[in-house]
Parts: C-alpha cells; structure tokens; sequence
C-alpha cells in the first residue's frame, strides 16, 4: 500500500488549497435559522424545510459551530453540538486510537449511514476488535472530511432504509460541502491541555494542537463554482498515566547491565538457556560482575558466588538440593536499580491518553454547465493521517524484553497510515417533469501498520526494532440513477424513484516475515517438530514469544480479496392531502451477492394542529448488510501443543473453524422501528420545540463473540465437551472468536430540542438551545448459538457481560447540552455546558469493599457482575471572539473550562473467590497505569483545553 503514497498524493496536488473548521460567508457567522434551510435528506422533495418533515431532521451550521468551538474535528464538534450522537477517542486501543467510533442514538457505529452532499460514504477498512464502546462494528471515519470544508450538517435521527438502503437503522448524517466563491478564508489554531492531570498528573502543558485551515471558491461560468479546502493538524500526545508501580528489575537485570557496560552480553551466550554449550562461561561472567553490584547483602553475593549451575539441582523426588542461579537471581531490585541507572518509576509509564496525529486533507466541491439543460458535478478529497500510539510497556524483568536490545524495557508503538480518497461525480437536469441526477461515487480508505520501537525476541541477537505489520483496505464504488416529479394531486404529489448498483473490495496484506514469525535459536520458523531445546528462552528459562511485540504482524494465511456486489430500486413518494396533513411512504429492494435480498418499507406522516404546532409519526422496517471487514477479517496464530499446531484468534465467517462449530454465515441485520413527536413555535417569544419519542427492534445483529476454548480434560465419548473437543481437533484450532448474528436488541429513547432566538438590535443578539436525550439499549429474547458450543456451556461467550456493557451502558443513556451564543458588537461568545450521563466499566472489581466481586446466574452459569459505574460529569466550554476588521476575527477560549475528569478508577482489590478459598487481586489501573478507564469515557481524560484561533477572510 505504501506504493500508492506518492501516487495519491500527486492527486492531492489537484484539489489544491483550503481549509478548516469553518469559513464565515462574507464576513459574517450569523446564518439562516433552521427554518429557512431547505433540507436535502429525510425528503426528497426539494422544497422541504426540516420544520415541515414528518421526521426529525437537524441542522448543524458548522460554520458558526467552528469560529467559537474548542472542537477542532467532526467527531468531537458533532459530540458536543448533537446529544444524540457520542464520539470519544480511545486509548491503547490498537488502531481504535487513530479512528474514532461514533453512535447514534446509543446504536452501533456502523448503524447510521453517512452521506457526502447525499451521496453514499464508504466506510473505514478498520474492524473495531478492541475494549471500547462499538467493538464488532465498522464505522464511517468521519474525521477524514475536514471540518472546514464543510457548510452543514443535516442529522435524519430516523430509520431511513427504505430511503438510502443498508446501515441507516439509527438515522442518516448527510454532509453538506460549502460552495461559496470569491472568498479566501482561514482559520490557524493553536492549542493545548492546560491541566492538573497533564504529563502524568505532574501538571503543565501537553497534547498540543496546531491547524491550519484554508477555504477558496471561484465561479465556473456564470452559474457554477468550484470550491476548495485544505487542513493540516500535528497533534502531540497527551499522558495521564500515574507512577507505574509493581517490580520492574530483578537480579539477573542488574548484573547483565553490569556486564554490558563493560562491553559483555551474557544474554549473547545463550539461545535457550536450558541447553546452551556455555554455561559455565555464563555463571563466570555472573560470578564476576555480581560483584560490581553495590547493594547487593553479604548474605546475597555469598549465595550468588556459591552457585555454579544455572538451573536448580533436584534430587530424584523432585526436591531442590541446590540453588541454581536461576532461582537465587529472582528477587526484586528495582529500587536500587532505578537509583544506579538515574531513572525514575516514571520513565517506564506506558503513554496513557491522546495519541500523536498528524494530518494532511485536501478537498473540492463544484458544480457546473454542461449545456444549458444539465448541469455537471464533482467533488470528493484525499485525507492522509499518520497516527502514533503505545501499547503496554516491556519491563525489564519480561521474557518478551530482550535486554541486549533495551536494557531499560521499551515502550512499543503502533504506527498507523490511513489514506481515505474519495471522489464522486455525475449529471443532473430535468426532461420534461421528471428531475434526473446520475452519478457514480468512488471511495477508498487503507490502514497499514508499522511497528516501532519494538521486537521479536525470538530473533536472536537482532536489533531490528521497526515491523511492517501490514494493512487493511475497503473500496466502494456506488452508482446510482435517481428521478423524481410532482404531481398537482390534491395539494401536492412527489414522486422519487431510481436505482443503485454497489461494489465493494476487502483486503488483508499480510505483514514482513519478522513481524509475525516465530523463530527458533537456528533462526528457522517454528513448526510442530521444533524441539523444546530449539525454542528461545530468557535468562529464567521462560519460553520467548514470536512477532513483533504489542501487534504481532498479519500472517500470509490472513491475507485475502474479497468482493460483493448489490443492486437495489426503491420508490420515495410524498403527499400532501391537505394543506395540514402531509403523508410520505417509501419502498426498498436490494439484493446482495453474498447473502441475498432484502425488501424494506416506510411510512410516515405529519399534521398541522396550528399554523405552530405539528405533529408527526413514521413507521419503518431497516437493514444492515453484514459489512465485508465482519465477514472476512482474521488474525491468527498458531500455537503448539503437544506436537501439533493449534490455531487461535479471530477466525473468518467463512473458515472451516466457523463451519465445523455451527457458527453459520453472517446475515442481514433486521430492524422496525416506530417514531412519534411534535414540533412546536411560539412566534411572540421567538421559540421552538421538539420532541420525539422512538423504539427500534434489531434482528440478529452482528456481535464479535468472546474467545471459545477447546474444553480441558478427559470427557466421556459422546458428551458435549467431547464433541466440541472433536470439533476443535477436526478444525485444527484451540481457541477462537467470530462474528455472529447472536442477538436481538430494542431500543427505545425521547429526544427533546427547545430554542430561544433573541434580537435586541442589529448589533446585539443571544441565541440559546437545550437538548436533552435519553435513551436504553438491551438485549431481547435468547442468544442464537450453534448447539455444539451452547451445549458445551460456552453460550455466555457469543455475549459475554462484557459485551452487554459495551452494548447497554458504556455510552451516556443521558445527555443534553445547554448552548449559548451572544453576539455583541464586534463581541461573540459561546458559554455552553454538556451534561455527559453516567456509564459502566465493562471489568468487574469489588466496588462495594466487601471483599468479593459479586456475581450472578447467567445462562446457568455464575458471572460476575459488579461493575465500576463512573459518574455524570458536567463540561464547560466558554470562548470569546473579537473582529478586529472585516478580515480579521480573533478567538480566545477553552474545552473543559473547569478541568473536569471522569471518576478514578479501582485499584488493587484483594478479592476473597469463596469463603475459605484463595485470595486473588485485581487492579484495574494496571499498575497506576490507567489512572481513569480506558475501555470507556463519556468525554475523554485530557481535562482542560485552550485554545487561540484566527478567523481571516479576504
């Protein structure tokens, strides 16, 4: 993929100059309220207004949004402006930290269908498989379309299948590009985290953020226009570790370094410890720079210096009658060591927070004459992002560090490219009655991996420390013929029909031999007939692992191509019966080549109660199409176990091991749902209301199911662990994760809207908005499990309690925002609070302090179900803005005015199993390491934001 950089970039070139997080028509951010925009999803009668539609529709000026937000990307400005949508980056999180997950209405990130000036968007190429809200789904990067080039946003929070086809079951987010000419404009911004919790919790500045944003328009012709943008962001990481915690040097650590700075690698005397021909020269060197070793006790040296094996020496009963080295060199040292090295705990937190991101985006909208009959469009952009993030750190006293390589442990990194071209086209005009618009609509996002500052420690005596690990890829081409006409029936008849044919690619390329490999002490990749005194070890004589640390490369065997194709018709009708009643019906046939058809309808209607007051209801049945990346995505590994190679991991829909244990082909997700709400104004006060209430049923929906395990022991012949003992056997596997139709959910919810409109002069106006969301997401009916694994006992693996969090309350069930913006002379301010409800940790701990980790009957099986639940927080945002010029706006503000973080988490529990029974000890900070939770945030724990920013037009 890395050879089409330069490829892609010379297109880039082509779209040329623009940017950011909004441009100001003319000079000015005051725009038409909601009432006057005419909207172009949800209706596709072109002169409705989202007021007018018998489903809620909102409309998002990003323009005046981006002058005064704190809120740089689509994502985080959508989860401020919109209570219904929630977006939050994650954290250690593999390729989750460089591609938010974003939800609508509490469902699944690839639930809501997004579209680019109506036209369908392709989705990312990455699978959501990490501990974060969204896991199983494939979402729409929403972050590769630069903010800037955007004029608003129109959110359809209803079912829309039968309008726009598969994934619209939460709604529809239609972005619509700016087409203003004539105008320069530009925004430079300049900010970072100001923050008692800022480089792990010491205080000061992180995280910085630098972005320039450029917007241009010119005329085509006398009618047409073209529009560019461009927008580059370098964002620094942020930490928010505490000070890590735990052993992180032993013995053996000590005296090696002893050794390697006076030129010695003992660790270069041995492959495996076990069998290596130098033993003797190794307990030499031990003996010799031990002694160099300053803190070591008189009672310790005398231990060490009376060894002379490295292995415990055991009598025929198994009873140790000698200490080897082994054994007497594990003891902890890490403060002494910490002391002698000049290093504190610090230095070996992992990078807990925002990851680093740098960015480049181009982007073009136009439309223009081809005759004086049709009119001609283009428009799309090149996103390039090159992403950086951590994983878990390698202590020293680890089997996976190699110490020869990183005597002090090492941080490995993910290193993420992911390109995102897109370029739609087409014609449009008018033959007769009938408006006609033709387009065809190319879109492509790569993700490939590098590994960094890593290794594969069973590559001995390497010092390679950089993987190719590689890539993921997704293309869609979509083309689509749409009518429409209207009919003087009663007081008005629209009528939209057409067709659209898609193709899809999915692809895997499998990483460098290095990243994945696991070699023996020859260099020679491991098969079931490596021996054991062939297999590297470390110093104690643990077994070292394969691949490079932390992402362990795709294998040649996960390498694919795959492909589908659909085709589908629908009819879109619209009628007003009177000049109050409005109905609307719709009608859906798609067929896909993979797993058949689907026919989905819709109904909807509105009523005029008042000339002030509507009411309105709609009915409709959904779909989802299975996503290619859920399907075909797989990463493996392969294990050995007594001689025979075990396969583990993600495995395919489609592999032998989905096969074999009744795991059946992924199917259509089915939806109904059913609205009601009314809008209201009350002129006199300058006021509107909305409200609407909604239930939505999913059929079978996709999950990625926890780990099944081939079941340990000796069963009899014929009984269920048995027989799913055959299946793995026959399968080759030991352990293994799918994607499954193992659900069904409802979801119901009320979403409200109140807005205050105040114009005390030309010069002074104060514009406020509340909105309020409340909704819950369960789990209806029984799991749809295979018989050979429910039988087994392992139907809580298809959705685990986990998996229940994530799905029902990892995201706020209640949000609202309260928005205020004063316009005041040459003043603008923004004062806006976001009440961000509470969520739930999908680990378990003892919240209670009782000392057991209460639990549940699940299925018939004992879960534990006592989860950490972290409070709703309140966020303030304030910015103040001064146009110095009609050229010149300057803004001064903050994100997190109060430096609000989410609830601390739980650390170390000593747990009681059962009375009488052993005590174990969880830690969900992992060392102090995860000070707040990384598997879920309502809004991030980067805590305060400031900001500057220049707002120039010319």
């Amino acid at each position: 993929m890395r050879k089409k950089y330069q490829k892609i970039t010379s297109l880039g070139v082509l779209f040329f100059v623009s940017a950011n997080v909004y441009a100001q028509t003319g000079d000015t951010i005051k725009v038409k309220t909601v009432d006057e925009v005419k909207i172009t999803v949800g209706s596709r009668n072109k002169s409705r207004v989202a007021t007018d539609t018998p489903v809620p529709v909102d409309v998002i000026n990003i323009g005046s949004q981006s002058v005064l937000s704190p809120q740089m990307d689509l994502n985080q400005i959508l989860n401020y402006a919109a209570p219904s949508f929630t977006s939050n980056s994650t954290t250690v999180a593999d390729g989750t930290d460089h591609v938010d997950p974003a939800q609508l209405r509490g469902l699944g990130p690839d639930q809501v269908l997004v579209l680019l000036n109506g036209k369908r968007r392709h989705t990312s190429s990455l699978v959501n498989i990490n501990g974060s809200p969204g896991r199983g789904s494939v979402g729409t990067d929403l972050n590769a379309i630069p903010a800037f080039a955007i004029e608003r946003l129109e959110v359809l929070r209803d079912g829309a299948s039968a309008q726009y086809g598969s994934d619209a079951i939460a709604g529809v987010i239609n972005v619509i590009m700016k087409k203003n000419t004539n105008n320069l404009t530009a925004a430079i911004t300049a900010g970072g985290f100001n923050s008692k919790g800022a480089n792990d919790h010491r205080g000061g500045w992180d995280g910085g953020k630098y972005q320039l944003d450029l917007n241009y328009g010119t005329k085509l012709g006398t009618t047409g226009f073209l529009n560019f943008t461009a927008s580059f962001l370098n964002r620094g990481a942020t930490g928010r570790a505490g000070t890590a915690t735990g052993d992180i040097f032993n013995a053996y650590n000590a005296i090696e370094q002893r050794a390697l700075e006076n030129g010695v690698d003992i660790n270069a005397l041995f492959g495996n410890i076990n069998e290596t021909q130098n033993k003797q020269q190794i307990v030499g060197y031990i003996h010799q720079y031990a002694q160099a070793v300053s803190y070591f006790n008189a009672a310790q040296q005398a231990a060490i210096q009376g060894a002379s094996t490295i292995q415990d020496v055991k009598d025929a009963n198994g009873n140790v009658t000698q200490r080897g080295l082994q054994s007497i060199l594990n003891f902890d040292v890490t403060n002494q060591e910490l002391t002698y090295r000049g290093l504190e705990r610090n230095d070996f937190n992992m990078r807990v927070g925002q990851s680093k991101l740098g960015s480049g985006q181009f982007f073009v909208n136009s439309e223009f004459d081809i005759s004086p009959s049709v009119r001609g469009y283009a428009f799309g952009g090149l996103s390039y992002r090159q992403g950086n993030a951590a994983g878990f750190y390698r202590r020293p006293n680890q089997s996976r560090t190699p110490t020869s390589l990183y005597p002090n442990g090492f941080l490995p990194e993910i290193a993420s490219d992911v390109i995102d071209l897109s370029l739609a086209a087409g014609f449009k005009g008018k033959v007769g009655k009938i408006s006609y618009d033709i387009s065809n609509t190319f879109g492509q996002n790569t993700f490939d991996y590098t590994i960094k500052n890593t290794a594969n420690t069973s590559m001995l005596g390497s010092k390679k420390s950089e993987f190719r690990a590689g890539g993921l890829g997704f293309l869609q081409n979509t083309i689509n013929a749409d009518f429409d006409t209207k009919f003087d029936w009663l007081k008005g008849f629209n009528v939209a029909f057409g067709g659209e044919v898609r193709l899809e690619r999915y692809k895997i390329e499998s990483g460098e031999e290095a990243s994945w490999a696991l070699y023996d002490i020859n260099g020679n990749i491991q098969t079931p007939g490596t021996l054991a005194s062939l297999k590297p070890t470390d110093f104690m004589g643990a077994t070292r692992p394969g691949g490079a640390q932390v992402f362990p490369g795709f294998r040649p065997e996960n390498a694919l191509k795959k492909g589908r194709s659909s085709v589908a018709a629908y009819l879109d009708t619209e009628l007003d019966v009177t000049d109050r009643w409005l109905l609307s019906a719709a009608l859906r046939y798609e067929n896909y080549s993979d797993f058949g058809s689907t026919f989905n309808y819709k109904v909807a209607t509105r009523y005029k109660l008042t000339h002030n007051i509507n009411i309105r209801a709609a009915h409709s049945t959904g779909f989802r199409a299975p996503s290619l990346q859920q399907i075909y995505f797989n990463a493996t590994a392969t294990q050995f176990v007594g001689g025979t190679a075990f396969e583990v991991g993600t495995f395919s829909n489609d592999s032998n091991v989905a096969q074999i244990l009744g795991i059946p082909q992924l199917k259509q997700e089915e939806s109904k749902s059913f609205s009601v709400g009314f809008t209201a104004k009350i002129p006199q006060a300058n006021l509107t209301f909305t409200v609407d209430g909604y239930y939505i049923k999913i059929k079978n929906r996709v999950v990625l199911t926890d780990q099944f395990s081939r079941p340990a022991g000796t069963f009899p012949a014929g009984s269920p662990e048995n027989n799913l003992q055959q299946g793995f056997d026959r399968a080759n596997a030991n352990a293994a994760t799918f994607f499954a139709n193992a659900i069904d959910t409802q979801t119901k919810g009320v979403e409200g809207v109140i807005s205050h409109r105040f114009k005390a002069s030309e010069k002074v106006s104060l514009n406020t908005d509340l909105a309020v969301t409340v909704s819950k997401t369960n789990r209806v009916g029984d799991i749809h499990g295979s018989d050979i694994l429910i039988n087994a006992g392992q139907v809580n693996r298809y959705y685990s309690e986990t998996s229940r969090v994530y799905l029902e309350e990892a995201v706020p069930r209640f949000k609202a925002s309260l928005n205020n913006s004063l316009e005041f002379n040459n003043f603008s301010i923004l004062l806006r609070n976001v009440y961000f409800g509470k969520v739930t940790d999908p680990n378990t701990t003892d919240v209670n302090g009782d000392g057991v980790v209460d639990s549940s009957i699940i299925n018939g099986q004992v879960v534990p179900t006592e989860h950490p639940v972290w409070a709703a927080k309140i966020i303030t945002d304030l910015s103040v803005g001064y146009k110095f010029t009609k050229e010149l706006r300057v803004t001064i503000g903050a994100n997190n005015l109060l430096d609000i973080y989410p609830d601390k988490n739980y650390g170390p529990r000593t747990i009681k199993t059962s009375p009488g029974g052993p005590v174990n000890s969880i830690d969900l900070s992992n060392q102090d390491q995860f000070i707040y939770s990384r598997n879920v945030s309502q809004f991030g724990m980067n805590g305060r934001f400031l900001f500057v920013r220049l707002n120039l037009s010319f």
